[in-house]
């Protein structure tokens, strides 16, 4: 079952990042394979966000309703990114400046996908894209390589890729990053 935060607990976990209005993909690539395994997207609008569909990374400080998880800080975004990355698998991070307005119109879009079913990750990442002024070109697809391809492609992406050696299990990452939230002041 999915967490279901109340609109208090969102409301009062809402983090606005003083950056530019951006989208980020993040692509989760097979290091054995190549082949893509996830994608989400953080969107930096009048709050900072992760629409991950289907995503599996759970936070106690990150309430989460319908697959979008709030209070993105940078401490949050930078464990989300490194979480994803380990022995078995990369990120392609590639973000794109947009207008608060295309930021705005991501976050209701995002807010209103709702939860997705396990395998759909790139298909509601990419329904949400495809909507935006400037994304028609994304493709609808299921494969996240054919949506990280289809993204790098739009003018201003600006791609790096985070490789870690971590274990296997996402778990370990997680129990770490909550043990160092609860002994922070």
């Amino acid at each position: 079952m999915r967490p279901d935060a109340s609109a208090e607990v969102i409301s009062s976990a809402s983090y606005r990042h003083d950056g530019p209005a951006a989208l980020t993909l993040y692509t989760m690539i097979n290091n054995r394979s190549g082949a893509g395994a996830h994608s989400s997207v953080m969107i930096n609008g009048s709050q900072r966000v992760i629409f991950d569909p289907a995503g599996t990374v759970r936070l106690s400080a990150v309430p989460e309703r319908g697959d979008v998880l709030y209070g993105i800080t940078p401490q949050v975004a930078d464990f989300y990114a490194r979480a994803h990355a380990r022995e078995t698998y990369h990120v392609v991070i590639q973000e794109i400046d947009v207008s608060p307005e295309v930021a705005e119109q991501a976050l209701r879009l995002a807010i209103a996908s709702g939860p997705a079913a396990s395998g759909f990750c790139s298909a509601s990442t990419s329904a949400v894209l495809r909507q935006l002024p400037g994304f028609e070109s994304i493709g609808r697809t299921f494969f996240p390589k054919r949506l990280m391809a289809d993204f790098g492609k739009l003018p201003g992406v600006r791609t790096t890729k985070l490789f870690e050696n971590d274990e296997d299990d996402k778990s370990v990452a997680i129990a770490q990053f909550e043990s160092s939230l609860a002994t922070q002041p």
